[in-house]
């Protein structure tokens, strides 16, 4: 004998949050699209990080072949130095040590070379004279 049964459309629910399994039912877990263990999360950031460090070397690495190259290519300066003598001034010394050169030039070097703060020397003062004079 068969049983018929009349169902009205839209009267059915269907519940998804269970899944038949033979005669027992499971509840069905969420989908998630991606599920990373510890070992899994750790091979990743590997992964990401690699090329950061890779970039971080290859500039440690050529920024050191840069200054190796540029100071080989400096050779090493030898500088003559004088003693500011009472009541001399940088003008008096820029036409002592170099007659035919513009003074203003010369100070400028010897300012430079001795990293002063001004042309304002003290007597006593050790100064460092530009090889070029």
């Amino acid at each position: 004998m068969s049983a018929a049964y009349a169902v009205k459309p839209g009267t059915i629910a269907v519940d998804r949050s269970t899944r038949t399994i033979g005669h027992a039912t499971a509840p069905v877990a969420p989908r998630t699209h991606l599920r990373l263990t510890r070992r899994g999360r750790v091979v990743l950031t590997t992964l990401a990080a690699l090329p950061l460090v890779l970039g971080s070397v290859a500039v440690a690495v050529n920024g050191g072949v840069a200054a190796a190259e540029g100071t080989s290519s400096v050779s090493a300066a030898a500088f003559e130095y004088i003693t500011v003598e009472s009541g001399q001034s940088l003008w008096e010394l820029a036409q002592s040590i170099a007659p035919k050169q513009d003074p203003r030039d010369v100070i400028a070097d010897i300012v430079n070379l001795n990293q002063l703060a001004s042309d304002a020397v003290q007597p006593g003062q050790r100064l460092a004279l530009p090889a070029a004079y």
